[in-house]
Order: C-alpha cells, then structure tokens, then sequence
C-alpha cells in the first residue's frame, strides 16, 4: 500500500497530494486542527517522497494517479475529494479525469492548473537546476513566499525537500507537473472545485488561477487567504483548514 498516514473517522474520505518540495508531511500543521469526525483524511506519499523514498517508479502525474486509486480500492473509498498543493494541483486533476465518477469535490491549495505552468528562461533555469542545489531550492521557496519569511523557516524546508525526496523523483516531477496538458481531459466538469492562493505567491497568484483554473471548471470559486504565500499549511494553518472544510461541507 502505498505511503500515508490516516486521520479522522469520519464518512467524507478526503486524500490529499503534497507537492514537488515536500512530502505528506507537508500537511502536518494542518492535522492537530482537522474534523476527524465529519472527515477521514488520507495523506499520500508520491513514490521517491518520504516514507516512498526508495519505491521504483517511472515518476510520473499518471502513476501517482494510479497510486491514489490504488489507495483508495485498498481503503475502501468508492468516493472521494481531493485536495492537491502545488504539483499535487495537476496530480488531483489526472485522478478526475480517471476516475471522474469517483470524485466528489476538488480543493486545490496554490495549485498548479491542468496546462502546467509556463516559465520563462531564467525561472526554468531556477528551478531545473534545484535537484542538485539546496540554495536554489531554498531561493524558490523564498521567492514562492513573497520573500518575507524567517530564515529558519527557509532553511527548515529546505532540509525537509532535501531529506524527503529522492534527487532523481524531484528532478523527474519537474516536467512533469511543469508541461501538464490535462484541459481537454477535465475541462467542462461540473463537479465542485475550490481554489485557495496566498496573497504573497507571485506565480500561482489570483490572476493565474482567474485565467486557467477558472476557465477549465464551471462551478469553481477562489479564496485569496492572507498573510500567505505558497505554503498557506505552514504560514495560515488554521485560516487554511477552515476554507478547506468548510467547502467540504457544503
């Protein structure tokens, strides 16, 4: 089975996708605040990540999709929401469009969309050259947090990537999550979608979600949480899980 810690009892399943710099343990400031009796909360873990770190894969959005089903058959779940952060925003979507009628509802937290992501030379550079560089890695998590936060913080998620993630999965995900072409597989779905943003991400701001997200899903709505950048989990941990469980409910 694969890699996951399980919270809650409740009869909402919800499995939730890290992104490309963390693993499931990215979500932990989140699980001290969880409604474990509305909820049963998955947290997965993408082969090459935490405890998946020495699992054989190809690395791709399509095989951790079919780890999330597999997961899922192996709890039990015939349905399920899905909540992606980052990369996992792309990952969640590849679900959807496998198994759509088994999704009840998407939340993506500072999501990658279904066409990826569009860098220019100098961001490619950046970020193709971070599996083999921790000062690259923490220069993007310092830049994809509006260059405000703690330096211990910085550096504590940089171990974290660098001891979480196998240099060859990290470097595999990158074209990966970056050319994702998944509209014309999910484009057009009624189900219903939430996407959160920090105030302080400049890439995967308001106005990029307004002009992918946004247009992909008809019965889609946007939060802007403040005081946040890419990683609202740690920096918004509270104001995160209301808006997350608060659209569960719905």
């Amino acid at each position: 089975m694969s890699a996951h810690t399980l919270i809650g009892t409740g009869e909402h399943h919800v499995i939730a996708l890290h992104g490309w710099f963390s693993d499931r343990t990215g979500y932990q400031g989140l699980w001290p605040y969880l409604d474990q009796r509305a909820f049963s909360y998955a947290f997965m873990d993408y082969r090459g990540y935490g405890e998946a770190i020495g699992a054989a894969g190809e690395f791709t959005i399509d095989e951790i999709a079919s780890d999330v089903l597999a997961l899922a058959d192996r709890l039990g779940w015939a349905e399920f929401s899905l909540i992606g952060h980052s990369m996992g925003g792309v990952a969640i979507q590849q679900v959807l469009a496998r198994a759509p009628g088994r999704v009840r509802k998407l939340i993506g937290v500072c999501p990658v969309p279904a066409s990826g992501f569009p860098f220019d030379d100098d961001g490619w550079r950046l970020f193709s050259s971070a599996a083999d560089s921790a000062d690259n890695r923490r220069a993007i998590i310092d830049l994809t947090t509006g260059r405000r936060l703690a330096d211990g913080w910085l550096d504590a998620m940089t171990a974290r990537s660098l001891d979480r993630s196998a240099r060859d999965a990290f470097a595999a995900y990158l074209p990966q999550w970056a050319g994702a072409d998944l509209v014309h597989l999910v484009k057009g779905s009624p189900l219903p979608v939430k996407v959160v943003v920090g105030e302080h991400d400049p890439a995967l701001s308001a106005d990029f979600m307004r002009a992918t997200w946004l247009t992909t899903y008809p019965n889609i709505e946007l939060e802007v949480i403040a005081n946040s950048g890419h990683y609202p989990m740690d920096e918004t941990p509270i104001a995160l899980i209301a808006s997350v469980e608060a659209f569960l409910s719905q």
